[in-house]
This record gives structure tokens, C-alpha cells and sequence, in this order.
């Protein structure tokens, strides 16, 4: 397995050429679930310094070295968080974009010396799906001041991931409105397979993995 600099920098002129917002360029979040470290390292030696992973132990293993090394490496949690790990969780990730449930928000809240300096997406289940996680939009302006106002969490913005048979704009498009209505700047949508779509829509932040690293294979330190 090799980092990809190439389809990287097409990335990073797709954004150029698709954004919305010329001014305040979306960021692109290099996704590592089960890469080694050492293709890890080739991305950051190639720039790379916004990294997305999915489990908590796998990230301790793989980025506390790494964050102690590269001061300014941000790492995001997008994937999803049980409660009993999120002391274990802040201890390692900047970013959490899957906060998706009342009980997960009180726990957080409930470690105050170590939220402080993090940040919160609140993750909104736009296609109402039993199977997937998250805030439904009818309620989601409650949880937001809930979060923010009750809790003292600090909630920059929202995450969705569409329903695969439906049209993904739709989706983002909703994202977009509640996060307008609540004021938050990011929006977190967009993956390797719709991230065009999601630009469109105004995401600043996209999570990719496939197209920089190739398919997912089991761990290996």
C-alpha cells in the first residue's frame, strides 16, 4: 500500500474548481482506517495534515507517536463512538464528527478539562434510516442548543451520510439548511463516491480514503 500524491493533488484541484466558497476552501480529511503507519508517514510527508479514523484503539496505536512528532497533525473521529470510550477518545482525536445521541453528548460533557480545545458535529440521520445513527432533522435545533447552551460543547457544525438509493444533494441540501438556521460554519458530507455533489452543496469538509490509499485491508503496524 502506497499514498496516492498524485490523485491527492487532483483532489485538491477538484476542490478549487467545484467549492462554493472560493475564499474559504473546503478541507479534505485523508481517511486511515487499517493503513500502516508508514503510508500514514508518506502523506504527511506530502502535506497531508487532517487524517479521519474510525476506532478508537486503532488510533491511539497508530497516532500518538505521530501527533507527538508533527505538532500540528488534527485527527477527526468519523466513526461510530460508544459512550464507555470517550475518555479514551479525547485523549487522542481534535475532531469528533459522529456525536449522534443525547447519551454520548452528556458523557462528553461530563470530562470538562479534557473537551476543552475539541470540536463537535453533530451527525443529522437526513433519510430517517432505523439502521444508521443519528439526530433526526425534525429535532436536530433542539439537540444543537441543547448541546451548545446546556452541555457547553463546542458544536461547529454537522454531519450526514446519505441514504445510498437516494439522490445525495437532497441530503446535503438539508445539512446545509439546519446548519444555517443554527449558525454553524462546517459542514462534514462528502466521500470518495459523491464528494463533487457535496462541494456543490457547500461541504468544508470531505472524508476520503479509497482514492489516496486503494481498498482496506487488516491492520498492520
Amino acid at each position: 500500500m502506497v499514498f496516492k500524491l498524485e490523485k491527492y493533488q487532483e483532489f485538491i484541484e477538484f476542490i478549487k474548481e467545484f467549492s462554493t466558497n472560493k475564499e474559504d476552501l473546503p478541507l479534505i480529511i485523508a481517511v486511515t482506517k487499517t493503513q500502516p503507519i508508514a503510508v500514514i508517514k508518506e502523506a504527511i510527508n506530502a502535506g497531508v495534515r487532517l487524517f479521519g479514523e474510525n476506532r478508537v484503539q486503532e488510533a491511539l496505536l497508530k497516532f500518538k507517536d505521530l501527533k507527538g512528532e508533527y505538532k500540528d497533525l488534527k485527527l477527526h473521529m468519523i466513526g461510530s463512538l460508544q459512550s464507555n470510550k470517550v475518555k479514551k477518545a479525547l485523549e487522542i482525536f481534535d475532531y469528533f464528527h459522529t456525536l449522534d445521541r443525547e447519551s454520548l453528548a452528556n458523557e462528553f460533557s461530563k470530562h470538562h478539562e479534557l473537551v476543552v480545545g475539541k470540536s463537535f458535529l453533530i451527525q443529522v440521520n437526513t433519510g430517517h434510516e432505523s439502521q444508521k445513527s443519528g439526530i433526526l432533522p425534525s429535532v436536530s435545533n433542539e439537540f444543537i442548543r441543547h448541546c451548545i447552551n446546556d452541555l457547553k460543547l463546542n458544536v461547529v457544525g454537522l454531519m450526514c451520510l446519505p441514504p445510498i438509493i437516494d439522490d445525495p444533494a437532497e441530503h446535503f441540501l438539508i445539512l446545509k439548511d439546519i446548519a444555517l438556521k443554527n449558525n454553524l460554519k462546517h459542514l462534514s458530507m462528502g466521500m470518495s463516491n459523491d464528494y463533487k455533489i457535496a462541494l456543490k452543496c457547500g461541504a468544508t469538509y470531505i472524508r476520503v480514503g479509497t482514492h489516496f490509499f486503494g481498498k482496506r485491508n487488516t491492520i498492520n503496524l
